[in-house]
């Protein structure tokens, strides 16, 4: 009996871990250091761009634990996040296009680090980008991380 309890549980704890959204925000500054702990006195790890997308793992106080494109987990200040989402080509040669369909007509092709800006953070198998310089339209899901 406390077997089929525990498997219950184990069931509902990873049902309920699935049903959350993964939480990006992009580096809202200049650029930011990303600490090993929650303190200025940490360990600088490395400094991030302005735009760059963070998956929020943790908020501790002020502080908030990320994840980057690689997988690599930090400590940066809630502060120095914003809410505007961006996302990073994780592929090379990642092909936007002016409709989600493999079809629609190529208007650029991104190489990887590319950073696009999110128009429709509701994503399918296609999202919804736009370049720095104007340009719009599909990308793959799988060709980006940061939705």
């Amino acid at each position: 009996m406390a077997f089929h309890r525990f498997a219950v549980a184990a069931v509902l704890l990873l049902a309920a871990a699935a049903s959350q959204a993964f939480d990006f925000r992009t580096v809202g500054v200049d650029a930011l250091i990303l600490y090993d702990t929650p303190s200025i006195k940490g360990a600088k790890l490395y400094l991030a761009p302005h735009g760059m997308p963070l998956e929020i793992v943790l908020s501790y106080n002020d502080w908030v634990k990320v994840r980057d494109v690689n997988g690599d987990l930090a400590w940066v200040p809630a502060s120095t996040l914003s809410a505007k989402r961006n996302v990073v080509v994780r592929s090379a040669g990642a092909r936007v296009r002016a409709g989600p369909d493999d079809n629609a007509e190529i208007l650029m092709t991104a190489d990887k680090g590319v950073l696009l800006e999110l128009v429709d953070p509701q994503a399918t198998s296609w999202v919804r980008v736009r370049h720095k310089e104007g340009i719009a339209g599909y990308v793959r899901a799988a060709d980006v991380w940061g939705i």
